[in-house]
């Protein structure tokens, strides 16, 4: 029965598709994001799904080209198109396993892509609130489920993710729920009705249970981050703070003894294998990326050749558990300084955002909307340093959607200045809405 509905939404998909390209776009972010098809225990679970969505996407793109927006040239776009090329370098010639590499390589490679093609498609603020809603949707199933699921149990299980998916693991998943909670946020501050406001609520609360339940040290550490940058980047402040500073403490208080005593681990890093292991992988990635410098090892490096080589202790081989080593060890320092830098000048595009349209009413949403991607990313920088989710989808969704609403944004703002001309009221503050600030 899963498998029938999973095909009859696809099919669906596909239609609509080519009559608009904005849901291919949706499907394949539902696809890659939530990976439905391993909820299907038949046909469906091994369908090649997002490959299928994405021919039919650029086919739409093809058939409907006139009605694409341009390609936005900036600093961030630039240092996206900059990281799909610098990945495919240290594969090709400092590689340990050059066998292995174009598996690993092609799945960030269509992420990356993707992001790129949906910069050219996603044009209004409907289309952000699609993309906005299916993202929730498609990692909040998973967040809510678990969170129900840390409550029944009293957190004495783990929550994982679907099969094959980067949140397949629980650490993975902890993550992204984190980083869909200011998502959901947004959602909120747009609510017309209480119904919808109190839902979110408990989707948020939920999630963040569930986070607390796959009993990640720095799912944990994300949280606390998170929560922090949720309240200071929020409107209405005071309801927020409230049901963080009660509900919060009360999800840790009811959590079993083994969770605290694996978040005590913290302090006591160095009494810790797993937290050692990391540490080992980390000088591992350090010293290639010196030594292979500005190249790194590839998307490999996580084998016994590299560590042999590089390692402190080679007998502890690990992934490298940090979105910045991992960038570093396969990808060098030139790979580290671009990947940091698609994030960093995502922020400072969004805080532009903010400070251009704050005298503009109608573009709150595009302020809340911004100021959550900003949160969000807080939870990736924070716990993403214990995790080696470098490639994962739903940052780059939360570059693309600034660099989006900085488009739409800077549009309105430049229809307000030439009406202002043309009625000759053009305001002499740099400050007015017309001009919207420096």
């Amino acid at each position: 029965m899963r498998d029938l509905i999973i095909l009859g939404l696809f099919t669906a998909l596909i239609y609509k598709t080519f009559k608009d390209p904005v849901w291919g776009v949706l499907g394949w972010v539902w696809m890659g994001v939530m990976n439905p098809h391993r909820l299907a225990y038949g046909f469906a679970h091994a369908a090649p799904w997002s490959m299928v969505i994405a021919l039919a996407l650029f086919a739409s793109m093809l058939l409907n080209h006139k009605k694409l927006e341009r390609f936005p040239t900036n600093g961030v776009t630039l240092l996206l198109a900059l990281w799909i090329v610098w990945i495919g370098v240290s594969p090709l010639i400092t590689s340990f396993y050059p066998g292995k590499e174009f598996m690993y390589w092609s799945r960030a490679f269509k992420v990356l892509l993707m992001v790129l093609a949906a910069l050219l498609v996603i044009q209004k603020r409907r289309d952000l609130d699609w993309l906005v809603l299916v993202l929730v949707i498609s990692i909040g199933y998973y967040g809510i489920k678990g969170g129900v699921f840390t409550v029944l149990t009293g957190g004495s299980a783990r929550v994982w993710g679907p099969e094959g998916s980067f949140i397949e693991d629980n650490n993975s998943l902890a993550l992204a729920t984190i980083m869909t909670v200011p998502l959901i946020r947004y959602l909120q501050l747009q609510a017309t009705k209480r119904w919808q406001r109190h839902l979110a609520s408990a989707a948020m609360l939920l999630c963040m249970a569930s986070a607390v339940g796959s009993q990640s040290r720095g799912a944990f550490l994300a949280i606390i981050a998170m929560s922090f940058f949720l309240w200071l980047k929020s409107r209405n402040k005071l309801p927020l703070a409230l049901v963080v500073l009660v509900a919060l403490p009360l999800i840790f208080v009811f959590m079993p003894d083994s969770w605290s005593e694996r978040m005590s681990t913290i302090k006591t890093y160095d009494q810790d294998s797993s937290a050692m292991g990391r540490i080992n992988a980390w000088h591992t990635a350090f010293r290639m990326a010196v030594d292979l410098f500005p190249l790194g090892g590839g998307f490999t490096v996580a084998g016994p050749a590299a560590f042999q080589r590089y390692a402190p202790d080679p007998s502890i081989v690990l992934t490298a558990h940090s979105i910045y080593f991992q960038a570093l060890g396969e990808h060098g320092f030139m790979g580290l300084f671009i990947f940091v830098g698609i994030f960093a000048l995502t922020w400072r595009r969004a805080s532009a955002v903010i400070n251009r349209s704050k005298s503009v009413p109608e573009l709150q949403w595009a302020r809340d909307l911004v100021a959550m991607c900003q949160v969000g990313l807080i939870g990736y920088a924070t716990g993403g340093a214990f995790l080696s989710l470098v490639y994962f989808d739903l940052p780059y969704y939360l570059v693309l959607i600034v660099v989006v609403v900085d488009r739409i944004v800077a549009r309105e703002m430049a229809e307000r200045v030439k009406a202002a001309k043309a009625a000759g009221t053009m305001p002499r503050d740099v400050h007015s809405p017309y001009w919207g600030g420096t």
